[in-house]
């Protein structure tokens, strides 16, 4: 079998990070204070008898970033949806969507590397960790940690964060509602059976998945599926990312199949009915194999919107037979 890809290994970390403090996002976060100048004019006469309660001639001037550096993909997502993406100069190898960003290719996000982020002269530096975090500030770079979030409230908070501190609080604002509005939409669409339908979600060929302790399970279990996962990973010490064997996935006969590994290890409906035992599988026999992409089950930003009517569709469609 194959090695445990990059991308199973950073869920796993990300849902470390998220799982440490499930009541509070940014924990692991630096508090940003934009710079604040006030500046008064008033003729020289007036100087000693004006009232201080002459705002009028009051300017506010608020020195928010203009040279972002983002090394975590949902981050670099959520700052081009929210209207931040003019200020965006570089953004780390996995952060391709979307189509516009900066990307550089030896910029990484896993493996942060602090001389070439400060190459950049940014001032902010977003990362998906507080790994190189103390690094950053010591050179006078303002940080931001977008840890992973845990509940989808994580995520309007974080968006939020995010345009409060780049000075697109409004923007950010309307992302989050039409999130809101949009999630609603889809879940009122969504009839469910009496029986709840059952899935196996695998992230790789080596039979990885997610329970329903996960953010990406959350989402699943907010369409009203059951995940034959959770009885893996009981006590939690997989972190909510547990490898199931061929005997557990027959043994529990999932209804559904989604799989997100058709990037990294060549995975279709083809190969996956063709596996030794599958082909009974009560997924396969009914035609219930889908294919998520990766990117978008994995990152919790506003694509999730997109997961979450894949997975709609696919429990429509499974209605419907």
């Amino acid at each position: 079998m194959k090695k445990i890809t990059s991308m199973i290994c950073g869920l796993m970390i990300l849902a470390a990070c998220g799982d440490s403090d499930s009541t509070n996002l940014s924990a692991n976060s630096v508090t940003l204070e934009p710079t604040v100048s006030v500046e008064t004019e008033m003729p020289a006469e007036n100087q000693e008898t004006a009232e201080p309660d002459g705002v009028e001639d009051v300017d506010l001037v608020i020195d928010y970033p203009e040279a972002i550096v983002s090394l975590s993909p949902t981050a670099t997502e959520m700052l081009f949806a929210i209207g931040a993406g003019e200020q965006v100069i570089a953004v780390d190898n996995y952060s391709y969507w979307p189509p516009q960003a900066p990307v550089v290719d030896d910029l990484s996000g896993w493996n942060p590397n602090v001389e070439a982020i400060a190459s950049f002269e940014p001032d902010l530096v977003i990362l998906s960790d507080t790994g190189v975090q103390e690094e950053l500030e010591l050179l006078g770079i303002t940080v931001y940690v977008a840890a992973a979030a845990v509940e989808l409230e994580d995520v309007y908070s974080q968006l939020g964060e995010i345009g409060d501190i780049t000075g697109n609080s409004e923007g950010s604002s309307m992302v989050v509602d039409q999130m809101r509005e949009q999630i609603e939409e889809i879940l009122d669409a969504i009839q469910m059976p009496t029986d709840s339908l059952t899935y196996f979600h695998e992230l790789d060929d080596t039979l990885y998945s997610v329970t329903s302790s996960t953010f990406i399970g959350q989402i699943y279990t907010m369409t009203g599926l059951k995940n034959i996962a959770d009885p893996a990973d009981e006590d939690g010490t997989a972190w909510g990312y547990p490898q199931l064997s061929e005997e557990f996935i027959l043994e529990a006969d999932p209804d559904i199949i989604f799989f997100a590994d058709a990037t990294c290890c060549a995975q279709s409906v083809a190969t996956i009915s063709a596996r030794p035992g599958w082909s009974e599988l009560s997924a396969v026999r009914n035609g219930n194999v889908f294919e998520m992409d990766s990117d978008i089950s994995s990152r919790w930003g506003p694509r999730l919107i997109d997961f979450l009517e894949t997975v709609a569709d696919a429990v429509a469609t499974v209605n419907a037979r």
